[in-house]
């Protein structure tokens, strides 16, 4: 690699200004959502659909990871689930999840 690593690093106008954009974006995206909550009412319904949404979240981002990863990825998630269900420690199972996953793929899978 002949190139600086200084140069491959430097940050354009280009750049920066889509850093910047982003960063709105983002900023906008949370002062518009605790905004426009404010404007809610926090009826029954409305109280139990925020109580669902991390769960819809979580299950959101799992299910592609399953479906794209095959059989590996879905014995590790299901494993990880299963250790934290069983010893509440994220850590452990998350181990518990990735060693499942590089079994799988060693087993052929």
């Amino acid at each position: 690699m002949s190139e600086r690593i200084d140069e491959w690093f430097a940050i354009t106008p280009l750049s920066f200004l889509a850093i910047c954009a982003m960063m709105a974006a983002t900023y906008c995206c949370r002062a518009g959502g605790f905004w426009l909550m404010q404007h809610v009412p926090l009826t029954a319904r409305v109280r139990r659909g925020l109580a669902a949404l991390p769960g819809s979240i979580v299950m959101a981002t799992v299910i592609p990871l399953m479906l794209r990863g095959g059989w590996p990825a879905t014995i590790g998630i299901t494993l990880a689930f299963l250790t934290m269900l069983k010893l509440r420690n994220e850590l452990v199972a998350l181990l518990a999840g990735l060693a499942a996953v590089a079994a799988a793929r060693a087993a052929g899978l």
